[in-house]
């Protein structure tokens, strides 16, 4: 337990954009790309990094791009569409990929086949190709994670933990805010329960979300409009192991909002 606790100490903390990268298309291999981009600004993965990727690239490279104009909406979406003022082929697609709707008033929020409860389950047709194909969320963003992460440590030797991203909305909370829907070679929570505070007092319920806080991290060098997809976060004492994304999801039985 010692030994966890100084491994949460952070002295400095990094976030390296990863720029210069090309357009990303179907049955590319990001692992390949990331390395030929850091090359190419003369720098290179160290011992103890972590990389965050954006899940746009993520779900290019894997085909999860769809052309608008070939997507015919249904009633509902086009109902839902009218009364939320969005595009109806984008609703559409949401609804196909939803395992169920929680509201669709203001704004249609859904519950993923992942999981993940968000707005329009994840569909975007921003920074995609200027509104005319939308971009699905990666089928298992974990799987997707684990690919660029056995690949880096092929192309480098380096056990490189590797966390895919995406934007989502927050309850209580104005704002986007980036967090992992993916993640491989790292835990994705740090347990704190049973351990002491500087006080004595023994800590009941705290779990820290450092796969989302790592990502929220990237997000401030990645941007919306920065066209930086990837980013290496470098000088946090990640602790080892089979992390999920999935073990970031609250059960429905805990959820207050569900």
């Amino acid at each position: 337990m010692k030994k966890e606790r100084q491994a949460t100490q952070v002295k400095q903390l990094h976030a390296i954009p990863v720029q210069g990268m090309p357009e990303v298309n179907p049955g590319d291999s990001l692992a390949e790309i990331i390395l030929a981009a850091l090359r190419g600004n003369e720098m290179q993965f160290s011992g103890g990094d972590i990389l965050v990727v954006k899940h746009k690239i993520v779900a290019k490279a894997e085909g999860r791009i769809l052309p608008l104009a070939g997507v015919r909406p249904s009633r509902r979406a086009l109902a839902t569409a009218r009364r939320n003022k969005t595009d109806a082929r984008a609703i559409e697609l949401a609804l196909r990929e939803a395992k169920r709707v929680l509201r669709d008033k203001h704004v249609l929020i859904t519950e993923t086949q992942h999981g993940f409860v968000c707005a329009n389950s994840g569909v975007d047709v921003s920074n995609v190709d200027g509104g005319e194909s939308a971009v699905l969320l990666p089928l298992d963003p974990d799987a997707s994670a684990t690919k660029i992460h056995r690949k880096l440590k092929k192309l480098t030797g380096l056990h490189i933990p590797v966390i895919v991203s995406d934007s989502f909305g927050r309850a209580w909370r104005q704002g986007l805010c980036d967090v992992a829907i993916g993640v491989a070679g790292m835990r994705a929570l740090r347990d704190y329960r049973g351990r002491s505070d500087d006080y004595g007092y023994t800590l009941r319920a705290t779990e820290q979300a450092v796969a989302d806080e790592l990502a929220a991290v990237a997000g401030l060098i990645s941007g919306k409009d920065a066209r930086v997809p990837a980013c290496i976060i470098r000088g946090y004492a990640y602790l080892r192991g089979r992390g999920s994304a999935r073990q970031l999801v609250r059960p429905a039985d805990q959820d207050l909002f569900r």
